[in-house]
């Protein structure tokens, strides 16, 4: 605080929020000082001060809000999608083709014959499993040697199964689970644990302060926050028992390249191999090029149990993502990682949520340190619904990875993104036309 010939001038909360917030504002209130009142060189000082503040707090305040409102955007199912779910779970009720088997009998052994190429989608997004799935065979060299695995809820399954009954994807094969038809209470007791320690973590997290109180409100409105399917991935090896190796791909991806190379790559005794973007140094150093994918930018390394883990003198190493990513499943079973992944997420949750604020990612990294091989960066083009595409991106030969808010099939999705995800649905599909799915992005 500070004295002036009678008036005190105290730099806090108040005379911030009353602080001008322009140059000349400032100018003008310094003008209205009375004679008798002189301004001394302190209590100039303090007004500048106050009005940075002020200036600072607004501009933060309009991120913020324009982070919720995108967010917002991001978390809400648009009308014609909700319609087309309503549409093909009434379609499978009355519709024999809808219910039919998938695969049918004659392809059943395609799903367990490890000499075809195994690719796995965990997703409740109908159009965006569509887009997967057609988008891999599209630039598939031999697509009769796929076989697609779609992991769903219960609520999805009815209308997933009957999408893909109707809309067949020769000469592939696709399979539709939906987690009820798992046995979960007796065959997958690990799973159920998962699950019981997802559903503790959401109902807690908006308690606590170990992350920034805005963080978490938008963390909460992220839709891979709290989706369940999003953690079960970590039990691939469990869903696959008689699967050797499986591609996960997410179900924000558009593939443009022949995912059989990645297949065949030789993990070196690894479990998970992952595109990183990393360039080496004259010292032979490796060097993280995105410095928002370092390992600083998921773990807390302020907090001595991370930096008590290997990864703890390894902040500015690069972080591996999801995307698409290719798994050893028997190497896998063989290790604790999923045992890991599930400390992780109780020890975070335990922590009040100060390792890292709520998602899937950070466990998994710690879960599968020393367990991973990097992977060539260009089979991987990420960030793309968090950053306008630069030139040339969009036409990659590689997968593309529209992780962040933006996605293609909502209308904040940045443009060029909408035309090449529509690219890959056919527009005189009855179901996309009663449902107005098409066309609504031009508008």
């Amino acid at each position: 605080m500070e004295k002036n010939r009678g008036r005190y001038i105290e730099l806090n909360r108040t005379t911030v929020e009353s602080a001008p917030d322009s140059l000349e504002g400032l100018v003008a209130e310094l003008h209205s000082i009375s004679a008798d009142d002189k301004l001394d060189m302190t209590t100039f000082v303090l007004k500048i001060k106050a009005m940075i503040l002020h200036m600072e707090n607004k501009a933060r305040s309009s991120r913020l809000r324009s982070s919720f409102y995108r967010q917002l955007a991001s978390s809400s199912i648009p009308k014609s999608l909700h319609c087309l779910t309503l549409l093909l779970a009434e379609e499978y009720s009355i519709n024999s083709l809808a219910r039919s088997s998938l695969p049918e009998s004659h392809q059943v052994s395609r799903l367990t014959n490890t000499s075809y190429i195994h690719i796995a989608l965990l997703t409740d997004n109908i159009l965006a499993a569509s887009v997967v799935v057609s988008s891999t065979i599209k630039h598939s060299k031999c697509p009769q040697n796929l076989v697609f695995h779609i992991i769903t809820d219960k609520k999805t399954y009815f209308a997933m199964h009957a999408w893909f009954a109707l809309h067949q994807v020769y000469p592939a094969v696709v399979e539709i689970k939906g987690l009820h038809q798992f046995d979960l209470s007796t065959r997958f007791p690990s799973v159920v644990e998962t699950i019981k320690e997802v559903r503790l973590s959401k109902s807690v997290y908006g308690r606590y302060g170990g992350v920034e109180r805005e963080v978490k409100w938008l963390e909460s409105l992220k839709p891979s926050t709290y989706s369940l399917l999003n953690y079960l991935k970590m039990h691939l090896p469990e869903f696959f028992p008689k699967l050797r190796k499986v591609i996960l791909l997410e179900d924000d991806v558009v593939v443009q390249c022949d995912l059989a190379e990645l297949y065949k790559l030789d993990l070196r005794d690894n479990v998970i191999g992952s595109a990183v973007n990393v360039s080496q140094t004259e010292d032979d150093t490796t060097l993280c090029i995105d410095p928002d994918k370092r390992l600083d930018n998921y773990l807390n390394f302020s907090n001595p149990i991370i930096l008590n883990t290997p990864l703890g003198s390894e902040k500015d190493k690069c972080a591996w993502s999801w995307g698409v990513n290719i798994f050893d499943l028997q190497a896998w079973r063989q290790s604790n990682i999923t045992e890991s992944y599930q400390f992780w997420l109780k020890k975070n949750r335990e922590s009040e949520f100060m390792l890292w604020p709520m998602g899937s990612l950070p466990p998994a990294l710690l879960a599968f340190d020393g367990f991973t091989q990097a992977v060539d960066s260009s089979w991987l083009v990420s960030d793309l619904g968090w950053n306008k595409p630069a030139p040339g991106q969009l036409i990659s030969n590689a997968v593309l990875h529209f992780n962040g808010p933006a996605k293609p099939w909502l209308e904040i999705g940045y443009p060029g993104t909408h035309e090449l995800w529509r690219a890959h649905l056919n527009s005189t599909n009855e179901f996309l036309r009663s449902c107005a799915v098409i066309g609504w992005s031009t508008r």
